[in-house]
This record gives C-alpha cells, structure tokens and sequence, in this order.
C-alpha cells in the first residue's frame, strides 16, 4: 500500500531519482576535490582566525565549495542533489517543510534553559553574524563536500552501503571533528556515536531522495543551535 505523499518522507520513502552518471574520472575527481576543500578549511580557520570573523570565513568557504566543485570535477550541483524547488516532489516539499517546522520548536524547546538571554547578550546582530549565519554556512558546505562529492563518489564505486557507511566514518573521526580525540571518553564517546548516527541519516536521506538540499538545510540548522547554545554570552 503507498502511503500518503505527506508521511512518506518519515519513512526515506522518496520516488526514486536518478544517480548522476559519473565516469571513473568524474569521481576521482570529486574526491579530489573535496580532500582540497577540507584543506583549505583547515589552513583558513587555523591562519586566518582570529583576525577575520567566522562570519566571513565560513560563507566564504561554502562559496568556494559551490565554484570549486563543478569546476574541479566537471559535474554540476544539480546532478548532486542541488535540484530547483520546482523539480521537488510533493513528498520531498513537504518532508522538507515538516522538518524545518518541527526542528525550529523542538530545539528551542530543548535548549530553552542554554538559549534564554543569548540573543540579548551580547545582541542579536551579533549573534546573527557571529554565530547562527557561520554555522548555517557550514553545516551546508559539510554535506556539500561529504555527503555530495565524496558519498556520490564511494557509492558508485562500492555500492550505496558500504559508501555510505565509510564516508560516514570518514566524516565522524576525520578532521572535522578531530578535536574530540583530545576530550575526556565522557563528553568524546556521546558525541562520536551521535555524530555517527545522525551522519548515518544525513547519508541515507540523500541517498533515498537524490536531494541534497533536505541534509544540507536540516544539518546547517541543527549547527546553527547547537552552537548557538553553547557560544558564551560575552
């Protein structure tokens, strides 16, 4: 029985969609290109801060992902999972909408006591620009570059699930979150396996949908509270 179009998304029930035909080259070079983007991201946050805000280093490394990519690797967004809103199933449109709503009441709702006073102290705008548009940024450029070029690439060499799973590992315990290594097993081991899980779900949604804004827009909100909840105040 085919479940109605508005409760399907929960499921991963997506119609299917095309992969984006990749030539042995194609591939290699969208993982090329997302091995120099993370180096760049490391060189800027590590040689640039602090003299130049997050708020302008991490727009600007999601602008260079969006240039870089196409060019270096001869795809475009599109076939990545960039598609229009107008080539959006009702299905995608309305999982999408469901999760930004839900999401947009649950953190709140959770982080209550961590976000009560923080968009006074030190001040909205500075929030905004400081805070809640970076990690907007990066949460986009993270499924952007792991889950857009380097799962597209892995599942057409090793097949959807041991693609997802080893990009996900590479995204759980890579240089993203390296820094975790160095915390105590009481805050690193919560944090790696809730990294992993929801990694896991970012990268089976893109792949059942073919959609790649639904994991970058639900990621870069989910960035943009935790963060927020645990940005000082002054």
């Amino acid at each position: 029985m085919r479940l109605n179009p508005h409760l399907r998304g929960h499921l991963l029930q997506f119609d299917p969609v095309s992969a984006p035909e990749l030539s042995t080259g194609a591939g290699v070079r969208l993982v090329v290109a997302a091995l120099l983007l993370e180096i760049v991201r490391l060189a800027a946050v590590e040689w640039l801060r602090p003299g130049i805000p997050l708020g302008v280093i991490l727009p600007g490394l999601l602008a260079v992902a969006v240039l870089a990519i196409p060019v270096m690797a001869g795809i475009g967004l599109v076939p990545l999972g960039l598609r229009p809103w107008r080539d959006w199933t009702t299905t995608e449109r309305s999982y999408f909408l469901q999760v930004i709503i839900i999401a947009n009441v649950i953190f709140p709702l959770v982080l209550a006591p961590r976000l009560e006073g923080r968009a006074e102290a030190p001040g909205l705008a500075w929030t905004l620009w400081h805070v809640i548009l970076p990690y907007l940024c990066f949460g986009f450029y993270q499924e952007l570059v792991y889950r857009g070029a380097l799962q597209t690439a892995s599942v057409r060499s090793w097949g959807a699930t041991r693609g997802i799973l080893v990009v996900n590992l590479l995204y759980t315990f890579g240089p993203l979150h390296w820094s975790y290594f160095a915390a105590p097993p009481s805050l690193s081991v919560p944090m790696f396996l809730a990294i992993f899980v929801v990694g896991l779900y970012f990268g089976f949604l893109y792949q059942r949908s073919g959609n790649l804004w639904l994991p970058a827009v639900f990621h870069a909100i989910g960035n943009a509270y935790m963060i927020w909840s645990v940005t000082p105040v002054s």
